[in-house]
């Protein structure tokens, strides 16, 4: 037994030469490397207790834990919007009778929140080969491009209603060749058109006219200029029979306005615009002569 410089027995076992008793000091012992001591480690102990991640995986662990929670709602909103998306295009082809369904893009996010208040900020829509039957002269669109802002629909889902559009329509040379009986192409400047009138003997002489909007929807075609042989009695009188009378476009939706025409190479551009704007799924367009199109906003 070790006695103190009392005489007193402590029962350290570590003495100076004089006798007196201390206790070692061991610093803390830090087993993973970041300043920290391990769990369950006595300060002062040399006792490894277990390895411990890194401290830049354990970060990312936890980012990735974040950036999973946020990709949760994304997920859901990006469903609603194609859910929408998919039942707009497919509203819109029966409305409208076009071959394929349009593409749709409903705009904004989040989707979700749009959905519940029963209004779209805007969806925008592009339609192909709109077919215009039921005129004694009618003009298929060859394409149609709408934005509509503000979009809602009625309780039953029979009707949708834009609180403006702005859409333009392409109308291609054949069909606008067809629809006159002549055939048609790019005139000699911007707003005009070139014709070809087919005169008896195999003979043609060819025209230019200027291309207007006018109101009802209305294509009309003034100031022909001949340009190309000599327009005998009868072809004039052909060309006031086709040309005297304007061609209405009977497959816009309504509530469209023609506000603009040019001349392209490919064909003619129509711009419109409106405000309460209409698609029915059955229905009529503003003229009263064809259906119109549908979009619908349920999700």
């Amino acid at each position: 037994m070790s006695a103190s410089r009392n005489g007193y027995d402590d029962g350290s076992q570590y003495r100076y030469d004089d006798g007196s008793s201390y206790e070692p000091y061991y610093p803390p012992y830090d087993a993973w490397g970041d300043g920290s001591v391990a769990p369950g480690a006595v300060p002062g102990s040399t006792e490894d207790h277990g390895p411990r991640p890194p401290r830049r995986r354990r970060l990312g662990f936890a980012v990735g834990a974040l950036v999973a929670l946020a990709l949760v709602p994304l997920a859901a909103d990006r469903f609603v919007a194609v859910r929408i998306e998919s039942r707009t295009a497919k509203a819109f082809q029966e409305g409208m009778r076009t071959p394929l369904p349009p593409e749709v893009h409903v705009r904004g996010f989040p989707v979700l929140t749009q959905a519940a208040s029963g209004t779209l900020r805007r969806v925008d829509i592009t339609a192909h080969d709109i077919p215009a039957d039921g005129s004694d002269r009618p003009l298929p669109v060859t394409e149609l491009s709408l934005r509509l802002d503000g979009l809602t629909k009625s309780d039953d889902d029979s009707e949708a209603r834009a609180k403006s559009a702005e859409a333009t329509a392409r109308l291609s040379y054949p069909d606008l060749s067809d629809s006159l009986g002549l055939e048609v192409s790019q005139g000699d400047r911007p707003g005009r058109v070139s014709a070809v009138v087919p005169l008896p003997f195999g003979d043609q002489v060819t025209v230019t006219t200027s291309v207007t909007a006018a109101t009802g929807n209305s294509i009309v075609f003034r100031d022909f200029k001949v340009t190309g042989g000599a327009l005998p009695d009868v072809g004039s009188r052909l060309l006031d029979k086709v040309l005297a009378q304007p061609i209405r476009l009977r497959n816009i939706p309504s509530g469209l306005k023609l506000r603009s025409l040019t001349s392209t190479a490919d064909g003619l551009t129509a711009g419109f615009s409106g405000s309460s704007v209409t698609f029915r799924a059955e229905g009529t367009s503003q003229d009263g002569a064809s259906r119109s199109g549908t979009t619908s906003g349920k999700a």
